[in-house]
């Protein structure tokens, strides 16, 4: 069960509130080559069934986050996995050098949401040309550490990228990242976020999420994490089914900082249920009435 990025601070600032060493990993906020101030006020808005964010990828940068934060999580004995984005491909392999040269991390997970500010703003993820691109340079730089990609689901067919990512050098995929989406004020006639659209997630997701997971499950041989409205044990056992072979916690971290670790709970007492001796004995196990 691991925290997803973006949700859970860097992991430490979290410490006297979670029992940090009871968590499967944690994946720190995005990470960029320089500090982010990120977008303008109101940043969250809550929707009937899920939450929408623009926080526009707010963080302090890659070199404040080794001298800053890196010696306090190296003290934390569970895997830490970096986030990290760039808007070209040299951003993400400096960043990933800079990672490279310091002691604590136990992997990557590239965030290819961002637009390709060289390729008239195209979104890297969108893309399965310029997601090879990014995938396979990064993994050129990297000597040990594993690397996963987090896919983006404003996309058509989410095989196709899922297969790019896996034949560029990805260790593993992570998906789904938030849906674009809209909110309005009607009575100002005004976004509810303060650049406009934002990021769909939570619950009202999770339907889609599971085609998704599904669907690169089915597309590829390498391990695939799944996301996306995960708030109980039967959730992530879901998410297992479909071909998942670890999940992450997102939008639940917001009101509930322990999500994970009472997921993981819940999940241990659906497989006892269930007289299912290991979380890895569902994945894939997904079976249709029909073929599909």
């Amino acid at each position: 069960m691991l925290a997803a990025s973006g949700t859970f601070a860097y992991g430490v600032e979290l410490r006297d509130v979670v029992d940090l060493t009871q968590l499967g990993g944690i994946i720190t906020k995005g990470l960029s080559r320089e500090p982010m101030e990120g977008n303008p006020a109101p940043r969250l808005y809550e929707t009937e069934a899920g939450m929408m964010n623009s926080v526009g990828l707010q963080n302090i940068g890659v070199r404040a986050f080794v001298s800053d934060k890196l010696a306090a999580l190296r003290a934390i004995p569970i895997p830490v996995f970096a986030n990290i984005f760039g808007y070209a491909v040299e951003d993400y392999v400096e960043v990933v050098k800079i990672l490279e040269d310091a002691e604590g991390l136990a992997g990557y997970e590239l965030n290819v949401s961002c637009p390709n500010t060289k390729q008239g703003g195209m979104v890297f993820a969108c893309d399965p040309g310029l997601l090879s691109e990014v995938v396979a340079a990064v993994r050129s730089v990297i000597q040990q550490r594993p690397l996963l990609v987090k896919l983006s689901p404003n996309v058509t067919r989410v095989q196709e990228v899922a297969k790019a990512a896996a034949e560029a050098g990805a260790d593993a995929l992570s998906l789904v990242n938030t849906f674009v989406a809209l909110a309005i004020d009607a009575r100002t006639r005004t976004p509810r976020l303060g650049n406009g659209f934002g990021g769909l997630s939570g619950p009202a997701i999770k339907p889609i999420a599971l085609r998704m997971v599904y669907e690169a499950a089915q597309a590829v041989k390498i391990p695939v994490v799944g996301l996306g409205g995960i708030a109980t044990g039967a959730d992530a056992a879901e998410f297992l089914i479909a071909g998942a072979s670890a999940v992450e916690v997102g939008t639940a971290n917001f009101w509930d900082p322990q999500a994970p670790l009472r997921i993981a709970r819940e999940l241990d007492q659906f497989l006892e249920r269930e007289k299912v001796a290991r979380a890895a004995d569902l994945t894939g196990t997904l079976r249709f009435s029909r073929g599909i």
